[in-house]
């Protein structure tokens, strides 16, 4: 890098940081107002509050950082503008994509960064601010579900009446075989248990009905019967389990043993997970809006350049939860719902490079 594209980088991480950290605390002081009298009604020690709002940092960083690139972006350039030194640059020769240049490699620095925070960072915060939230500020809800239908193969489902606290174990059990649409064999047993290396499952007090053109045939057997089932040991822990807690290596892992064992709710996990990989590029997408815009607007005061950071910031903010949330209900692609502002964005910032550029 030259000179002044270190100079030009410079002022934009530092302006960055400044724009990060003054959104991130506007955003914890809203949510503090909010939630003071929960705080208040629940009892909850200061200390645990503090813990709170700095485990949700990342989160906060996560969500501000595209308002604080663009702004960052905004303000640099058009302060060059302003001061004229834009026009210098181009008199000398800077064309628009070299200018562009110390953005684009901070944007991508902070782009990695972000990676990092969004699939690995922000999961292991999670007990400490959103499972914080689910524990004390929401209302508990008693759900009276009927049993758990899991397809264990392609030709069999497991059926439990209730889950144990330990994940490991389930009571009022069955297991039906079918071969078509007929029905071959059903399991009835009491209890399940999953053996430690979690290739075995053992059936308590089992009751075997093999069903054929002869007839009815049952075997009882009051002790125990083992199977080998094609399910992980994980799978009844990842029924009620929170794809936003996991890493990105476990998010996978969890929606491809979900899809295996025929679980529902796929779709908001496959979204949460693109989500998590399409969420930190935004950065890099946004500056390419920032720097273009701000240039064929020589004179505006740092009061349009926020204006303008917050309206693009939370347009590109309420498209991803609007699709996010369409895609959750099944409507479209959840690689669709999670990259499509992403893409949008890069051909608005296509559109506005090529006008600044004429």
């Amino acid at each position: 890098m030259s000179l002044l594209d270190r100079y030009i980088a410079r002022q934009f991480f530092v302006t960055f940081l400044f724009s990060l950290a003054s959104f991130a605390a506007l955003f914890v002081l809203i949510n503090m107002v909010e939630n003071l009298d929960r705080f208040i009604d629940h009892q909850i020690p200061a200390g645990r509050i503090a813990i709170y709002y700095l485990a949700g940092l990342p989160q906060t960083f996560l969500l501000t950082t595209p308002l604080s690139v663009l702004l960052a972006s905004l303000f640099v350039t058009g302060k060059l503008s302003m001061q004229s030194e834009l026009s210098a640059l181009k008199s000398a020769g800077m064309s628009l994509a070299h200018l562009m240049r110390p953005f684009l490699l901070v944007s991508l620095l902070i782009t990695g960064l972000n990676m990092v925070n969004s699939c690995w960072i922000i999961p292991s915060n999670y007990d400490w601010s959103t499972g914080f939230e689910n524990r004390y500020m929401k209302e508990s809800k008693h759900d009276n579900q009927g049993p758990l239908h899991i397809r264990e193969s392609k030709n069999r489902i497991l059926t439990v009446g209730e889950i144990g606290a330990d994940f490991m174990s389930a009571r009022s059990v069955s297991i039906e075989s079918f071969e078509g649409p007929r029905i071959t064999s059903r399991i009835d047993a009491d209890s399940l248990r999953i053996l430690p290396s979690g290739k075995l499952w053992v059936l308590y007090n089992t009751r075997s009905r093999h069903f054929s053109d002869a007839g009815e045939r049952l075997v009882v057997n009051p002790a125990a019967d083992t199977l080998n089932l094609s399910l992980s040991k994980n799978t009844f822990r990842m029924i009620d389990a929170d794809p936003d807690a996991m890493t990105i290596q476990q998010h996978y892992q969890f929606v491809r043993e979900k899809e295996q064992a025929g679980l529902s709710g796929l779709e908001r996990a496959r979204v949460k997970l693109q989500v998590k990989i399409a969420m930190p590029f935004a950065s890099l997408i946004i500056v390419m809006i920032g720097v273009p815009l701000s240039t064929k607007k020589k004179r505006s005061g740092l009061a349009l350049e926020a204006s303008i950071s917050l309206l693009v910031g939370l347009l590109y903010l309420g498209l991803q939860r609007t699709l996010s949330s369409v895609g959750y209900d099944g409507h479209i692609n959840p690689i669709l719902a999670a990259w499509l502002p992403n893409l949008l964005f890069i051909m608005a910032g296509m559109v506005l490079y090529r006008t600044a550029n004429e």
